[in-house]
């Protein structure tokens, strides 16, 4: 395969996810449209989670091809947690901070070709994963579905870690570190817009 002819298009692969997204990067609340479909639709509306859902696939793949179910497993399970944290009323002063983190820290990882150990990636993915789940339940209406929320946006969440881990495998060599590099970029950018003063 002639990677000078592939790899320049697969630079571009981020860019669809720009325009897919929803241009509001905060966290609305969920309302009276806590229910399956809005959950699993959730991830799809703003530019953080998905970034932050497709790039913990897509940095697996890259960095740890043989256990590359570890972070995505780490995400969801400690997202969970933070849901149910936040739906019981818990606080989390830093839960913004927390997703702010895992774009720019999944963007640089991806973008400088990081290859940290296992224990201590997925040890940090858990960690921004509580700050994305928590801003998930403490946004919940009371009395709202919280149960059939979470399970639809495990089922995103799920998806976008396999897309990402998808692009990993399709991409090899140099065309793999460009979409590493395009996915960091896109994500760093999003991150700065977050933290510009309005």
């Amino acid at each position: 395969m002639n990677h000078r002819l592939l790899s320049p298009r697969l630079s571009w692969i981020a860019l669809p996810f720009l325009l897919a997204a929803s241009p509001a990067l905060a966290h609305a609340g969920h309302g009276a449209q806590s229910s399956f479909a809005a959950g699993l639709l959730h991830p799809f509306t703003g530019l953080d989670h998905l970034l932050t859902m497709l790039m913990v696939g897509l940095w697996a793949g890259i960095a740890f091809p043989q256990r590359w179910w570890v972070c995505p497993t780490a995400f969801m399970a400690f997202m969970l947690t933070g849901f149910a944290y936040g739906a019981a009323g818990g606080t989390l002063p830093i839960a913004e901070m927390l997703i702010t983190a895992s774009l720019v820290g999944l963007g640089v990882a991806l973008f400088a070709d990081v290859r940290a150990p296992l224990a201590a990636s997925a040890g940090v993915i858990a960690l921004f994963a509580i700050g994305h789940g928590f801003a998930h339940g403490s946004e919940m209406a009371a009395g709202a579905g919280q149960a059939q929320f979470a399970g639809g946006f495990l089922i995103s969440t799920a998806m976008l870690h396999g897309f990402g881990l998808a692009l990993s495998r399709w991409a090899t060599g140099v065309g793999q570190r460009r979409v590493g590099q395009t996915t960091g970029l896109v994500a760093v950018l999003a991150a700065a817009t977050m933290m510009w003063p309005a």
